[in-house]
Formats: C-alpha cells, sequence, structure tokens
C-alpha cells in the first residue's frame, strides 16, 4: 500500500473502526475505474484474516498460515465475486454469496466477500443481496465496489458503510505509473504516459492498463475518423467501425471527455484532451453553451442503458449523428 499513498487515508479509516471494534459487517468503496479499489479491498481481506493483527496493523504480516494462503491467492475465506461473461453480476452469484455468508469460516476466524463490482449487480441480484445485508452473520464482512458515477440502489447504500476513495494528485499517480513501467525496463515515453492518465481521469491503474494494450493505438485512429466524420469526408458507418473496435464503454467515455471539453472552452476554459481541441474550438463558435450538455446528457442516457444490453452500433451512429449536428449546416455534407 506504502506505494499507492492515495489508498491510505480510506485503509486508515478501517483499521480505527476494526481497532476500535466498530467494524461494519458491510462497507461500500466508491471512486473511480482504476484508482484502485479492488487492491484496497484485497488490502483489507488481507489484514482482516492475518493470524498476527493487533491494533494499529494496517497490513498484514505476510508470513502467517492465511498470509501464505492469500498470497496464493487460495484462502477458501476470501471470495471475489464480478462480472462473469456478461456485464452484469448475475443471481446466480449473489446466490453463491450468501450461501458462503452463512457457512462456518474453514481456516480463518472470519469470512471476507468482495463484490467488484456493486453498480453491476441486476436487478434480481441486487434484491437477493439486500437479504445478506438485512441479515448479516457476525462472521462475514462484505466489501461492495462502485465506480464512480454508476448507480447502486439506494437499499443496498444505506446498509453499507460509504468509504469514498480519492483519485490520486496529478504528481502521485505520474510518479505511481513512471514507477511500475520503469520496473518493467520500459523505456519512457512521458507524452504518451501523460494522454494515458489524461484518458484515464488521472486514474493511473487505468492508465497502465491503457499503455499496456493497444488501446491508445485504436484511440487514434477513432479521433481521426471523428475529425473526417465531422467534416464530412467519412460517412456515418465509417466512423462508427473505428470506434467499435474500442468498445461502446471505451467509445462512451471518450465521447464524454470530448463533450465536457466543449463545455469547458464554452465557458472560456481549455480542452483537456490535446486531439480534440481543434474540433470543440470550432463547434464553441457556432453553437451555445446548452448544446454541450444535452450531447453529455445523451451520452449518460447511452451509459445507463448499456445494462439493458443496447446495440453497441445503434448507440454508436446515434451519438455520432448528434455530434454532427453541432455542425453549421454550410459545413455539412451527405453521411
Amino acid at each position: 500500500m506504502t506505494d499507492m499513498p492515495w489508498l491510505m487515508p480510506v485503509l486508515e479509516q478501517f483499521g480505527q473502526a476494526l481497532d476500535q471494534g466498530r467494524l461494519p459487517h458491510a462497507s461500500l468503496v466508491t471512486g473511480e475505474r482504476g484508482v484502485g479499489k479492488r487492491h484496497l479491498a484485497e488490502c483489507i481481506a488481507a489484514l482482516l484474516v492475518c493470524d498476527r493483527r493487533t491494533p494499529g496493523m494496517r497490513s498484514p504480516c505476510g508470513e502467517c498460515r492465511q498470509c501464505l494462503l492469500v498470497a496464493g491467492e487460495s484462502h477458501p475465506d476470501i471470495r471475489v465475486y464480478q462480472p462473469e461473461k456478461s456485464r452484469m453480476i448475475r443471481i446466480d452469484q449473489v446466490r453463491a454469496l450468501s450461501q458462503f455468508a452463512v457457512a462456518s469460516p474453514q481456516v480463518a476466524g472470519i469470512k471476507v466477500a468482495i463484490v467488484d463490482r456493486a453498480d453491476q449487480l441486476n436487478i434480481n441480484a441486487a434484491n437477493a443481496l439486500l437479504k445478506t445485508l438485512e441479515e448479516p452473520a457476525s462472521d462475514v464482512v462484505l466489501l461492495l465496489l462502485q465506480e464512480t458515477g454508476r448507480p447502486v440502489l439506494p437499499t443496498i447504500r444505506s446498509r453499507c458503510r460509504v468509504l469514498p476513495l480519492a483519485t490520486p494528485r496529478a504528481e502521485e499517480a505520474t510518479g505511481w505509473l513512471a514507477a511500475e513501467l520503469a520496473s518493467r525496463e520500459q523505456a519512457p515515453d512521458t507524452d504518451r504516459q501523460a494522454l494515458a492518465l489524461h484518458l484515464a481521469g488521472g486514474a493511473p491503474r487505468l492508465a497502465l492498463e491503457l499503455l499496456d494494450s493497444d488501446f491508445l493505438t485504436r484511440r487514434d485512429a477513432a479521433l481521426e475518423a471523428f475529425r473526417q466524420f465531422m467534416k464530412g469526408a467519412i460517412t456515418v458507418a465509417a466512423a462508427a467501425r473505428t470506434f467499435r473496435d474500442l468498445g461502446l464503454e471505451a467509445t462512451l467515455n471518450l465521447m464524454e471527455a470530448w463533450a465536457n471539453d466543449l463545455a469547458r472552452v464554452m465557458a472560456g476554459g481549455d480542452a483537456r484532451d490535446p486531439g480534440i481541441v481543434e474540433v470543440v474550438r470550432y463547434l464553441a463558435t457556432s453553437n451555445p453553451p446548452w448544446r454541450a450538455h444535452q450531447l453529455v446528457d445523451a451520452i449518460r442516457d447511452s451509459r445507463r442503458a448499456l445494462v439493458n444490453n443496447v446495440s453497441p452500433e445503434l448507440e454508436t451512429d446515434r451519438l455520432l449523428v448528434q455530434w454532427r449536428g453541432l455542425m453549421p449546416v454550410r459545413k455539412r455534407s451527405a453521411g
């Protein structure tokens, strides 16, 4: 945890409650994607099962039987539930969690269930989880992880202690990312690292994920296609193909960031994405500010529709057409 100092305030808050015998049976850890929620939850779980834990400890000993099982990713009293083969956590997974919660611990004195991500429970799974939250066993701790901006049922939230996890300061995120890449003996590329952090919203673990994949290359292709589409040089179908390579969720994140940049420029500020500066500056000269907010709302509507397995193709086409609608009529051409 020491290499991720932005996690320490929440860990300290949790540790103090543990030391004082006020351990909540369920906690909801909230934060941006890639900020370290899962890492924090795993550290808390390891601390809870550690045989040598004493008041004031904020990390497991790393040497006892429990810690060795955790290190080998084989501890039977720590379970993780997350979306499998779909965007959502299904009811059969929550039923398995409920059975785990009422069973006796196998090797530790406590059981820990991590729900990653609680904002992707389908409605039946969410209602089933409520039963476990309403009648918690004394020897089980639930750690629910929620991505910022994604809804969790109010009835679930009200039964948890909410632990907001802040996004690290820019220098912390930059330093952590640079150190991770240096440990792999990768040649530094500060411009690429800065772009990855920007696209990740300052979340360093997500930025590392982007750098490890070909996401930046695919993003560059989508950006160029977007520019050409806005000029009327290519059709909506041609532009949409490059965004489909990104996936719908990444497309929505990218378009929302661009729409926010447009709103910033309209308010007299600067765009944060250097690749979109020219486009949003031009659009800002020919549109009232409410058009940018209308666009943000449309993108968020598409994000909410993700739970209903909407067609990525249709959503991408719809949003591209709405972007194109911001161009002055004289600049549009048949698409």
